[in-house]
């Protein structure tokens, strides 16, 4: 049971980015599936998460009118397709399996997690 995440790079401000995130092992399709990030020195953040179905999306404040969160279960993978990226995105991104759909780290119910990575926005 593993979730990938990949697409994290190196990317200059207003850049653009999309981040994978692949299962293996198992089946998302019964899983909610979140994006949160961690950078240096920072709290755990939620940037976005996507229902089981697709049919609920969650983006954290920052992140709105600027990420767009998908998923395509035929093919056991999740997005994260970010646009108008700021230094401030600057973290490892880690796909999450959620016990329910939420971007608060303090309410989550974090079933597992997969191995992050890492996006930074910089000139």
């Amino acid at each position: 049971v593993q979730l990938q995440a990949s697409g994290g790079g190196l990317v200059q401000p207003g850049g653009s980015l999309r981040l994978s995130c692949e299962a293996s092992g198992f089946s998302l399709d019964y899983y909610h599936i979140a994006w949160f990030r961690q950078a240096p020195g920072k709290e755990r953040e939620g940037v976005s998460c996507i229902s089981n179905t697709g049919g609920s999306i969650y983006y954290g404040d920052s992140e709105k009118g600027r990420f767009t969160i998908s998923r395509d279960n035929a093919k056991n993978m999740v997005y994260l397709q970010m646009h108008g990226l700021k230094p401030e995105d600057t973290a490892v991104y880690y796909c999450v399996a959620m016990g329910f759909c939420t971007v608060d780290s303090a309410l989550a119910d974090f079933r597992f997690w997969g191995q992050g990575t890492q996006v930074t926005v910089s000139s």
